[in-house]
């Protein structure tokens, strides 16, 4: 409830804008833009769910100020013309009639763009690559400086014309002005380089223009980097010597991490929640200004914490409102138990954003664009559903059909639902993963039209007892099988020393803290294969990895495989590339290496993370049955192909569609 949380759902005001509430959506590149640059219905409708569920300022993702020269992403908005101002005043417009205020994220990119999307070299500080392996762009010249600065008090201008309640200015990330800011790309020897009154001064000019063009009532707030977490960059101390040199700006935004530092900046699953407040405190007390802190906050309890303790004036959610957009709502009604928690697994956000050039998806909430809103609606004559198993894609199915009218039974022989969601959150570092099925059995407890039937195998007679309309398979999926001799005798043998990785979650508690010499091979080098990585790595086991891949996690978002490189340079991990497994013995493994030559690898602990395959044991003998009946049978998840869990809560979320296809729902 509101009481439980006073400072939380406290206003908050600077200068003429008073928030309802001290939780602020962050600024997060959707791809939902349209090619033009203008922001489109989906994107309205994306940022009112988020305004709808209460959140007190929603910041809207960076916008380009000078195109082309200034873009980043594929599908970024734009404010550099008049032209985009319309649709823009329709979202403000729009998620001020929910209440909440508005702010916007003015950015150049600089030397985070590419020659490939811009036409021409890129601009920054000095000639030096925004991150590992970028372009390598040009110094700016003074005119072009000053082009720039210009351009964000233009853009400023009209955000405020267009409703914008504050503006946002992009001082972080490695875009242009952190290249600036930042020794590791301002290289710079002129009045804009070397001390930091001189790399602050670009980004000083840039909030003097700003000023004017807004006035002396409307906020104006700048993102930095606390810590820029990267060799030779600002530490947290040298942040706090250049912000001196900033006075117009009312409010730090304080994030972290360069580009090269990436987990920093999206944070990994196992950082806690509020893991910058530090940062924020210490920018609070050596300016004496308001400051805003994020880093994973999902509790409300760690919100209030930050808040009441004084670390920050306001806490800023990102993934957590994509995955919940009614977070401020739910808990202010006292439902934490409804709220989906992002688990922040990075796969639909900034694995399709930045990895696939895609439009932001989320692993635990299927539809960003209309959230819960087909919970309104009803099926139109009875039906009955019956799911084949409980993890999360079938949990995910049972209560999507319950929850518009099904009488609905779901079948999970294990205890619980959930699925391999529970399995892989028994590893610390993926605690967070549990928090997914807890939410779908909170929310399938509540249904009294679903029936979930746990502890019970499934069969045909059973499943057929039911009278099924729509029978959803979602067994998912078992680890692969390949022909190596002696694989199958002695992967997961009892009393052996060769683990699947089903087996090595399942006894995860057995394995001591500290290994400190032992011995730890594991074959694969996929996700599975870097979560026993940094497991065994963090106990001070000898890792070996093999894979006959190039590279490692290879299907990971860019920040896990940012954390995932950290990690086999931390822990020392011998990485064998091309490599096969050729041989499985009690107690070594034989591979090919890429020269032709054979290797065998002892191990005090072994472990097989090659992949997974679909397991469907019921599949046939459902489809044999119900052929030639009215009775639809859908095959979903890991069960259809073995994928990633994202893709199985989207196919349970879509028995909606099939229910429109077979006369249930109106489409």
């Amino acid at each position: 409830m509101k009481e439980d949380y006073p400072t939380t759902f406290s206003p908050f005001t600077l200068r003429r804008m008073t928030l309802r509430n001290r939780v602020v959506m962050c600024p997060m590149g959707s791809n939902l833009a349209k090619a033009s640059g203008e922001i489109s219905d989906e994107h309205i409708s994306y940022y009112a769910q988020r305004a709808k569920g209460g959140t007190g300022m929603l910041i809207l993702e960076n916008v380009c100020i000078d195109y082309p020269m200034a873009s980043n992403g594929t599908s970024q908005l734009r404010i550099d013309q008049d032209c985009f101002m319309p649709a823009l005043y329709r979202l403000t417009d729009t998620v001020h009639k929910w209440g909440a205020k508005m702010s916007v994220q003015l950015n150049h990119a600089g030397a985070a763009t590419m020659e490939s999307r811009i036409g021409c070299q890129p601009i920054s500080a000095s000639d030096i690559p925004s991150k590992p392996g970028g372009e390598v762009p040009r110094p700016m010249t003074h005119d072009e400086i000053m082009h720039v600065v210009e351009k964000f008090g233009e853009a400023a201008r009209r955000a405020i014309a267009a409703g914008f309640d504050c503006v946002e200015i992009h001082g972080g990330h490695s875009y242009l002005l952190s290249q600036f800011l930042s020794p590791v790309t301002n290289h710079r020897t002129d009045e804009f380089g070397g001390s930091p009154e001189n790399r602050a001064r670009f980004a000083r000019l840039v909030t003097e223009e700003v000023r004017r063009a807004v006035g002396p009532n409307v906020p104006i707030l700048m993102r930095i980097c606390g810590d820029e977490f990267t060799e030779g960059g600002n530490t947290l101390d040298d942040t706090l010597a250049y912000l001196p040199y900033l006075p117009e700006v009312d409010l730090f935004d304080v994030s972290a991490g360069l580009a090269g530092a990436i987990s920093k900046q999206i944070d990994m699953d196992f950082y806690p929640d509020g893991w910058r407040s530090y940062m924020a405190r210490a920018v609070r007390e050596a300016t004496g200004k308001p400051t805003m802190t994020m880093g994973n906050f999902r509790s409300p309890a760690a919100v209030e914490r930050a808040l009441a303790s004084g670390d920050a004036d306001l806490v800023g959610m990102g993934r957590g409102l994509i995955a919940e957009p009614q977070w401020c709502r739910k808990v202010a009604e006292g439902r934490e138990d409804d709220l989906r928690k992002c688990i922040s697994c990075n796969i639909g956000c900034a694995g399709h954003r930045i990895g696939l050039n895609q439009p932001i998806r989320c692993t635990v909430n299927p539809d960003l664009i209309h959230n819960d809103e087909y919970t309104a609606r009803r099926v139109e004559k009875p039906c009955n559903v019956v799911v084949v198993g409980g993890g999360t894609a079938g949990a995910e199915a049972a209560c999507t059909a319950a929850e518009v009218g099904c009488s609905t039974v779901l079948i999970e022989k294990e205890d619980q639902i959930g699925g391999l969601n529970l399995r892989i959150s028994a590893i610390p570092e993926k605690a967070r993963m549990r928090d997914f099925p807890t939410y779908l059995q909170h929310r399938a407890a509540k249904l009294h039209n679903l029936a979930v039937l746990t502890g019970t195998e499934a069969t045909l007679p059973l499943v057929a007892a039911f009278k099924p309309d729509i029978v959803v398979n979602a067994t998912g999926a078992h680890p692969l099988e390949l022909p190596i001799p002696g694989l199958k005798e002695l992967v997961d043998a009892p009393g052996g020393r060769i683990s699947s990785a089903f087996r090595m979650l399942d006894e995860i508690d057995s394995y001591p803290d500290d290994m400190t010499g032992s011995r730890v091979v594991v074959i694969g080098g996929a996700a599975t294969g870097m979560d026993m990585m940094g497991f065994f790595g963090a106990r001070g086991a000898q890792v070996t990895v093999a894979d006959l891949s190039p590279a490692f996690g290879m299907q990971l978002d860019p920040c896990s495989k940012n954390d995932v490189a950290a990690k086999l340079d931390r822990y020392q991990v011998r990485k064998l590339y091309h490599t096969g497994l050729t041989e499985v013995r009690p107690r070594s493994f034989v591979v090919k290496k890429p020269d032709g030559e054979f290797e065998e690898l002892p191990f005090d602990y072994g472990f097989v993370a090659m992949g997974m395959r679909s397991y469907h044991p019921l599949l046939d003998d459902l489809e044999a049955h119900f052929a030639g009946t009215d009775t639809v049978v859908y095959n979903i998840g890991d069960s259809q192909r073995a994928r990633q869990i994202i893709h199985g809560t989207e196919e349970g979320r879509n028995i909606l569609r099939v229910l429109e296809a077979h006369g249930f729902l109106t489409a």
